[in-house]
């Protein structure tokens, strides 16, 4: 009785589609409430820092010395919590995977010193 339920299961798998697909050459169509990765819109951006301390696992980091932001991706939790913090909101979620990665690094973006008009 257990070579007929293989030899069916054998048969179907050769007429219906593979459940797996070939990443990153294809992708798969994100689902609805995917949370995705943080994305920060830079020019916006005013260095508060506010980010940084709502973080809980430390992913992101901010220097006002030196005028960058920067988020390293693998400690980040996509918990939301400094999307919903940003007094400027210019940081999102991103509702799509992030690229693959072959090793680890820390995304690093330079914010534009912002000229104030009288």
């Amino acid at each position: 009785m257990g070579g007929f339920k293989l030899g069916k299961m054998t048969l179907g798998g050769l007429f219906k589609q593979p459940e797996t697909i070939q990443y990153p050459v294809q992708t798969k169509t994100p689902p609805p409430g995917l949370k995705g990765h943080v994305a920060n819109d830079v020019a916006a951006c005013i260095l508060c820092g506010i980010c940084q301390k709502r973080c809980p696992c430390g992913a992101i980091t901010v220097e006002k010395a030196a005028r960058t932001w920067a988020i390293d991706r693998f400690r980040c939790v996509q918990c939301g919590n400094c999307v919903r913090e940003c007094p400027k909101a210019c940081l999102s979620m991103e509702p799509a995977y992030p690229p693959p990665s072959t090793k680890k690094h820390v995304d690093v973006f330079d914010v534009p010193k912002v000229e104030k008009t009288a």
